[in-house]
């Protein structure tokens, strides 16, 4: 037996020893071949096809091991997000290349994108179609950011059971003032700001009429953009009817949503995706696709933008991107980890950088992350380079903070900017444990021993601290913002208040110097940095794309359908059921100070998907449940 054993032992330690040679081969190839340098994708003549598999973002986020697991798991898709000046850059490309004649974009599982971003795509769509070239576009339905695309297309096709919408910005939040009061769970609620509405959802039941007159304004503002940008790109669409009397609208075309979405003039063509390849191979003069019904046949957008890479040649002007929510920490890319933004920033001032570009789509967060970032863009201005802030679809609360080192700012009209305000939440549970039979008690030295106590109550003292806190804070933003603007802290205030303005508002207010995009900014940095008619290239700050995770997504990736109308309504409904969550979460992550915008209108990024922190691994809908048994 002992001779067994010891064979047995061995056998093992072979077995292992195998399998760790094979794993040390299999990782030193996967790192070979992901070192190695990437050749430029060949471009076929015919169409450029651009599939939007996501949302159209700022800046992309990072697929991780584990959101791959979670989606092989739920056996779904997991969405690509695609970076909306990468589209940009491709079409402007495509407009100038003999070889592409055409483009067409699937928009079959386009889950949306900020107004902004979709402007300057549909403004490069109008840009290849002046060049002679068609843009055609198709989805199964198309939503408010979908339709606004199509609207610039030559050709916009839908599926049959499919439709075009118009429904405008708006909608309901969900209020949690009565069920934490059924909970008895006390919102400790401190903020600076009559229009600082993102704590009203944990005090209240609905929204407050400052909250009310706020949106009306913002959303207003918003819903005259879009019409504005779909009626110039589609003069005869009858968006009129089609928001003004959705029902009659349908009922016209005996409830054929595709057929009432032609005859407004939203979409041009009914067809199946079939259809669709067919029609493009027909433009192109592509031979017949024998691939599988509706597969595009074309060059794809990556294949193509590794074509055409972006000049790397002359000048650096860097731009730091700022994109998601602003939290403490080193999380990011898609959401601004101000750690991570701050500590590349402070590495890349080394180097020969001639102006500094912040390119900025986010609401805002945590106050000490928003001064963090910056205090190392200051460091820029500090040095003598010129400092242009570029601001996305929206730049607001903590995203307006970090644009006041800019010498001058650059938003669009239908920039979502200002909410200059700052507010903290503190949850207690002592009502509810008191409710089944838990008090609590102790010696303190202090009124702040044991402080902040969630379980037993928050002190008095403490809760004046806090307040005085948050009160603080806001005093310093507008101190900067005046600062930064040439005004008072009392004029500042006036346009303060946590309230939100669109751009068009803002450029009035004084908060923003003048409209352009991403382009606009870089060129006036370079005017700024005095570079004249000399080359210049762009240096992205911090972004570094892992080749590994590209990989491994790109080998889990799978294609479906987006729908019919109510596949597309469950789909925006999860998505609506997930913001709920992590606003709900929110309460209790303890975060500390905030500078977030409530208003702002989200997009459904692979980040923002994520669940927010919440309590340890354990999440706050759980332990409520166990106070609540």
């Amino acid at each position: 037996m002992k001779f067994a054993r010891k064979v047995w032992k061995l056998l093992v330690a072979v077995k292992d020893a195998l399998v760790l040679a094979l794993l040390l081969l299999f990782f030193g190839l996967l790192y070979a071949l992901l070192s190695m340098r990437p050749t430029p994708g060949k471009v076929s003549e015919g169409a450029l096809v651009i599939q939007l598999d996501g949302a159209v973002v700022e800046e992309t986020a990072d697929v991780t091991t584990t959101d791959l697991l979670v989606a092989q798991t739920t056996n779904a898709d997991l969405p690509t997000d695609v970076r909306a000046r990468d589209v940009e850059r491709a079409l402007l490309a495509a407009a100038k290349d003999s070889k592409i004649k055409l483009v067409a974009i699937d928009l079959s599982r386009f889950t949306g994108g900020g107004f902004v971003h979709l402007r300057d795509i549909g403004a490069a769509m109008d840009v290849v179609r002046k060049a002679g070239k068609p843009v055609l576009t198709y989805a199964d339905t198309y939503a408010d950011d979908g339709t606004q695309l199509a609207a610039h297309a030559s050709e916009a096709w839908v599926n049959p059971m499919g439709g075009a919408l118009a429904v405008g910005p708006g909608g309901n939040n969900l209020y949690f003032g009565t069920l934490l009061q059924k909970l008895k769970i006390n919102a400790h609620v401190f903020r600076v700001g009559t229009y600082k509405t993102f704590v009203e959802p944990y005090t209240r039941d609905g929204p407050s009429p400052a909250a009310i007159e706020s949106y009306t304004d913002l959303y207003g503002g918003l819903w005259r953009n879009w019409q504005a940008d779909v009626k110039k790109a589609r003069p005869k669409a009858n968006l009129a009817l089609v928001t003004g009397d959705p029902v009659g609208w349908l009922k016209a075309s005996g409830g054929d949503f595709a057929k009432a979405s032609q005859a407004a003039g939203l979409i041009d063509r009914i067809g199946t995706p079939s259809d669709f390849a067919s029609r493009v191979a027909q433009l192109s003069g592509a031979e017949a696709s024998d691939k599988p019904s509706g597969q595009l046949v074309g060059t794809q957008l990556a294949t193509y933008l590794a074509a055409h890479p972006e000049s790397r040649s002359g000048a650096q002007i860097g731009v730091v991107t700022i994109a998601g929510n602003i939290v403490d920490g080193e999380a990011g890319p898609g959401t601004a980890g101000g750690d991570r933004i701050a500590q590349a920033l402070d590495d890349a001032l080394s180097n020969d950088i001639k102006a500094l570009v912040v390119r900025i789509d986010s609401p805002g967060g945590s106050v000490l992350a928003s001064e963090r970032i910056r205090r190392s863009i200051e460091r820029y201005k500090q040095k003598g380079i010129p400092i242009v802030a570029s601001m996305g679809n929206v730049a607001a609360s903590g995203g307006y903070w970090v644009s006041t080192p800019a010498q001058y700012v650059f938003a669009e009209p239908g920039t979502i900017t200002g909410s200059i305000g700052v507010f903290g939440i503190l949850p207690s549970f002592e009502r509810a444990l008191a409710d089944i039979g838990v008090s609590s008690g102790g010696v303190k030295t202090t009124p702040l021993s044991g402080q902040p106590d969630l379980l037993g109550g928050l002190s008095p003292e403490l809760e004046q601290i806090v307040q005085m806190g948050i009160e603080n804070a806001y005093a310093k933003f507008l101190g900067i913002v005046g600062k930064a603007r040439g005004k008072t802290p009392q004029q500042v205030d006036g346009i303060a208040q946590g309230r939100v303005w669109t751009g068009e508002r803002a450029r009035e207010n004084g908060l923003i110097d003048g409209f352009g995009d991403l382009d606009a900014a870089l060129a006036y940095a370079a005017k700024a940095a005095k570079l004249g008619n000399a080359a210049w290239q762009v240096k992205y700050i911090g972004r570094k794309e892992d080749p590994l995770n590209a990989l491994l997504l790109q080998m889990y990736r799978k294609r479906g359908t987006g729908g019919d109308i109510a596949a597309f309504a469950a789909r925006r409904q999860r998505i609506q059921l997930a913001a709920a969550v992590n606003q709900a979460e929110a309460m209790v992550s303890g975060q500390g100070m905030q500078a977030m915008c409530l208003e702002c209108p989200g997009v459904p990024s692979t980040a923002t998907l994520r669940p927010s922190a919440g309590l340890g691994t354990i999440g706050w809908m759980k332990q409520l449940g166990l106070l609540v048994k």
